[in-house]
């Protein structure tokens, strides 16, 4: 049976693009409303703005009924492959190394290279995050990097935050830079050429959000103590990422610039500490290096108890020890018995506190599925291997049930699918998990047993997610999101100051940079034209500001929530994240305004 086409139109309500553009915009609004303002559960929020925009694309865009449900049904089935795939496997190998004696001692791994919490937000968040982002992205490094913080002592809430606004300077060159990819080919503009504007815009980013991290950490302290080390691994991120984006290899802009940053910081760490060091139960003790000479558990019991009261960074009461499971994640696993190989020295278990750096091969082990992910999507990226893989492991098809064409005649690119299976980021991942079984020499029925406790701990993310894509896609296949688009960018002359909020706000919806810069790239490039502005910085523009909004993206949130074991969270983290993500809009908004001027225009290839 075929499918009567639909095409989009542009202003359906009454003939007026304002009114429509309005109405467009009421599902998004009515999203955040509710989980902001009336802290509504993100499932529920998520389930009501759906079936509003539903509403909206049958009666007010005229959709037929049967495209619309297909349209959702497209949404959730990409919310579970790939972004659920990879947020359920990525979740399982955290929840594989909490369920042996391991995650103890790559809490205390972590706490080696530093004793300050400050620091391992840079070092974890930041320049971990980024080269995880570099390798998979879709959430993988927000949780990853989430998890890993708890291990390192950090409040479960507090990594979620952390690793919320850490993903956002390498975003646009993330996963092998498939955003700016994805870019070049809705934009025809040369690849090289984007990569180059972009690497212009986002290392300013890069620049201060270490500094935020370790205000988000510590307030006012954490930044008048260390700023140093902020300023340098934002430097040399940000830095590392010009050179690498407009001089060397696209794909491995983030590998390069995390590996840099990962140097710079912990070469400043051998000649600069902290004037005191926040421990992972909030105490503060006076750095070594700045002349200390009392017992460090002395300091940090009377330091917790002057400066910082009850703890703000790990939580009072929670236990104190290295190996008190501090970080653990609510309803996680327990420990495994015989099956599972136990570090040096830790016949006890894990539950045992133990202190000091663990032994070397106990710390390759603790890193082992990191380490393991690193080489698993390594070996992924090398270009024979990632042939082979395409051919055996995707596939392309036209999404059934659905017919529609753009407002200039064109088939929408959202309604054909690409389904990747086993070359998908979250079967590598899979693939990992099974790699730290064997390491960890889980048997196969506890590893199957994990990995039901983690699809039980995520039914409500799951839910979550599929609501927030098939909402997502809705908007596009219908015509929502395009009347919203060109709405905004016919504001003329002043359309380079809406240019960056239409990328956050396509990143905000659909939580991919990728997605944001097919849905919106080629509308940049057409009003960048009419406007007299330049299409690269425009399409640039939508990429490089549209990583801001990825923090607040429901499915980000979900994601983060999920990670930490704080179901129902992500209401909280939108308020505590909403104003850095406006501030740094507002930031990157200025500094393309300025770059489409007399003033910055240079900076323009």
């Amino acid at each position: 049976m075929t499918t009567a086409a639909f095409q989009q139109p542009l202003d359906p309500i009454a003939g007026s693009l304002a009114l429509s553009a309005i109405l467009a915009a009421l599902p998004l609004l009515i999203l955040f409303v509710l989980l902001g303002v009336f802290r509504m559960k993100a499932y529920q929020a998520a389930l009501i703005s759906l079936a509003l925009s539903i509403i909206l694309a049958v009666i007010g865009w005229q959709m037929p009924v049967g495209q619309v449900l297909s349209a959702t049904g497209l949404g959730a089935f990409y919310a579970i492959f790939p972004i659920l795939w990879i947020l359920i496997n990525a979740l399982w190998i955290y929840k594989l190394t909490v369920a042996t004696p391991w995650f103890e001692v790559l809490g205390r791994t972590i706490r080696s290279i530093s004793d300050d919490l400050r620091i391992l937000s840079i070092l974890i968040a930041f320049c971990f995050g980024a080269l995880l982002e570099s390798l998979a992205g879709f959430g993988a490094p927000v949780a990853i990097a989430a998890a890993m913080l708890m291990a390192a002592g950090m409040k479960p809430l507090k990594s979620a935050m952390v690793a919320l606004l850490a993903n956002t300077a390498p975003v646009a060159f993330g996963a092998m830079a498939a955003p700016i990819i994805a870019l070049n080919g809705v934009t025809g503009i040369p690849l090289q050429e984007l990569a180059s504007m972009t690497g212009r815009q986002t290392p300013f980013i890069a620049l201060v959000v270490p500094l935020i991290l370790v205000f988000l950490v510590d307030g006012k302290r954490g930044l008048r103590q260390t700023w140093p080390v902020a300023l340098v691994a934002g430097a040399a991120f940000g830095l590392a990422q010009f050179v690498a984006s407009n001089y060397f290899i696209v794909e491995l802009t983030d590998v390069v610039a995390a590996v840099v940053t990962v140097i710079a910081v912990l070469l400043m760490l051998r000649v600069w500490q902290p004037a005191e060091i926040i421990g992972m139960t909030g105490e503060t003790r006076e750095s070594e290096k700045a002349g200390e000479a009392a017992s460090l558990s002395e300091a940090g019991s009377a330091g917790a108890d002057s400066r910082t009261g009850t703890d703000t960074l790990t939580g009072s009461g929670r236990g104190t020890g290295a190996g008190s499971g501090t970080g653990r994640m609510s309803g996680g696993a327990t420990a495994v018995g015989g099956d599972a190989e136990r570090p040096a020295g830790s016949a006890a278990g894990p539950g045992t506190p133990q202190t000091g750096r663990p032994p070397r091969h106990d710390v390759w082990m603790a890193i082992a599925p990191y380490l393991v992910i690193i080489a698993v999507f390594s070996i992924a990226q090398i270009p024979a291997v990632k042939t082979w893989l395409t051919s055996i492991g995707s596939t392309t098809f036209l999404w059934p049930g659905l017919d529609v064409t753009g407002s200039n005649g064109k088939p929408v690119a959202a309604q054909t699918l690409r389904f990747d299976h086993i070359r998908a980021t979250g079967t590598l991942l899979l693939f990992s998990g099974i790699v730290t079984m064997l390491l960890y020499r889980i048997a196969p029925r506890r590893g199957v047993r994990v990995y039901g406790e983690t699809l039980m701990q995520l039914r409500w993310t799951i839910l979550t997610v599929c609501s927030v894509l098939a909402l997502s896609f809705v908007m596009n296949l219908s015509g929502q999101t395009t009347t919203l688009g060109v709405a905004l960018a016919s504001a003329g002359g002043f359309f380079a100051l809406l240019s960056p909020l239409l990328g956050w706000i396509g990143v905000a919806l659909t939580g991919s940079d990728t997605s944001s810069n097919s849905l919106f790239g080629a509308l940049q490039v057409a009003a960048a034209n009419e406007t007299g502005l330049s299409p690269t910085l425009m399409a640039a523009a939508n990429s490089s500001a549209g990583v801001m909004g990825k923090m607040l993206s429901l499915q980000n949130l979900a994601i983060a929530s999920a990670a930490v074991g704080l179901e129902g969270a992500e209401g909280t983290l939108l308020r505590k994240l909403i104003g850095w993500s406006l501030g740094l809009l507002a930031f990157i908004t200025v500094l393309i305004w300025l770059q489409s001027t007399s003033i910055l225009g240079w900076m323009v290839p």
